[in-house]
């Protein structure tokens, strides 16, 4: 009996992780059909499930990036240049596909004379100067905000001290970063139970049924995302590996995206692509440092979100956007969401300030945010998603074409 039961566990941890999220997926949506009460009951699991993830993912960025920084070797390529290169050329591209695609299919809002005690930064200034305070944020109180900004600084800071350290003090860390590694292995094991929980819960509290008075907005804002995720994205992962891209678009997607879809954490998500980054052996120097930074910096979805919804709102007031303005609208967008994860609320909140720029008074444009609050069950999941896998997405590309190019050196 005990044989079998271990046997039966072994199977549960070791079989597909993706296979058994789209089981709980199917569960969490039966569910909800057949019976509300519990649906809503089981809810808890998927509470559990992503506090858990969120619980740890500060504690693991902190402690792998003050290990791979103290551990690596002078004269060892990082590859975090080329990383962060195309975390900000994804993330202004989706900003002008966005432009364009709500050029070709103009959007209009039903505005109303709602209000929301939300304040939105009142300007880039402000966005800037969130930044910059979350940088140097008390490093505890960092940690119990999962503020990644403070976190990565006092990490980085802390590593490059390390670095002059005894051998043992950076074992110590090497090995701290492996326990919680382990930890994080068996939450993500749990994942299958938490989005069964998530999706449950969901659908019986809120189901779907406003969405579809914003179909057409859902529409243009998630093939926006798919228009990166398939196509933009993978051009510039060709443009780093000059091979075929999708194998790895898809391995991304199908194993980060998909988490992140149901989580709507890309903080969350960071040890999903810690270990998918593992799984694909990238250098662990790199990944270590390119994962939680690209939660931070890469916001293709984020800044699609609020050039999108900016270009509704400026539509629907009749307000004419000549090419100069679309462009200085993509970089304004580019910056924003690039400061999102450092404001409450994430992307939608920075939508005030980028209407600001038409002249559109704030409490119209809050009311455009209470609109992406009404959208935000798929918005805001497809937006993480497509934040999440471009991470290790890039990532990997910069990776494997350090590989290739050294393979190259060898040969010749």
């Amino acid at each position: 009996m005990e044989k079998s039961s271990s046997t039966l566990i072994a199977r549960l941890f070791g079989g597909s992780l993706v296979k058994q999220i789209m089981v709980g997926l199917v569960a969490g949506i039966a569910l909800a059909w057949f019976s509300k009460d519990a649906a809503l009951a089981v809810g808890l699991l998927g509470s559990l499930f992503v506090n858990a993830l969120k619980a740890v993912a500060p504690l693991l960025v902190l402690v792998l990036v003050i290990s791979s920084i103290a551990n690596h070797r002078h004269g060892q390529k990082s590859n975090i240049r080329p990383i962060i290169l195309l975390y900000l050329l994804s993330t202004f591209c989706a900003a002008v596909v966005a432009v364009v695609c709500s050029h070709f299919y103009p959007q209009m809002l039903t505005l109303s004379a709602a209000q929301t005690e939300i304040t939105p930064p009142s300007g880039i200034a402000e966005v800037l100067n969130g930044l910059l305070m979350s940088m140097v944020a008390n490093p505890f109180t960092a940690l119990m905000n999962a503020n990644y900004i403070g976190i990565l600084v006092w990490a980085i800071g802390l590593g490059i001290a390390f670095r002059h350290s005894s051998d043992n003090t950076r074992q110590l860390l090497s090995d701290a970063s492996h326990a919680v590694t382990w930890i994080v292995r068996i939450v993500i094991r749990c994942a299958p139970l938490g989005i069964f929980g998530l999706v449950a819960s969901i659908l019986a509290s809120t189901g779907f049924s406003a969405l579809w008075n914003y179909a057409h907005l859902l529409t243009l804002l998630i093939g926006c995302m798919l228009l990166m995720a398939l196509v933009f994205n993978p051009l510039l992962v060709w443009w780093k590996i000059r091979r075929n891209p999708y194998p790895l678009v898809f391995t991304c997607l199908r194993e980060s995206g998909v988490t992140a879809f149901f989580t709507r954490s890309s903080a969350a998500n960071i040890p999903v692509n810690m270990a998918l980054a593992k799984k694909l052996n990238l250098d662990e120097d790199t990944y270590s440092v390119s994962i939680p930074l690209g939660a931070t910096i890469s916001m293709a979805g984020a800044s699609i979100t609020i050039t999108v919804l900016t270009l509704a709102a400026v539509n629907t007031l009749g307000i004419h956007v000549d090419v100069p303005t679309a462009v200085l609208l993509s970089l304004v967008a580019s910056l924003c969401a690039c400061g999102a994860s450092g404001v409450a609320g994430g992307s939608l909140l920075l939508i005030p300030v980028a209407c600001n720029m038409f002249g559109i008074p704030n409490d119209i444009a809050m009311q455009v945010v209470a609109v992406g609050f009404i959208i935000g069950v798929l918005q805001d999941s497809a937006e993480t998603a497509l934040n999440s896998s471009t991470d290790i997405l890039f990532t990997a590309a910069v990776c494997q074409a350090e590989e290739q190019r050294t393979a190259s050196k060898s040969l010749s």
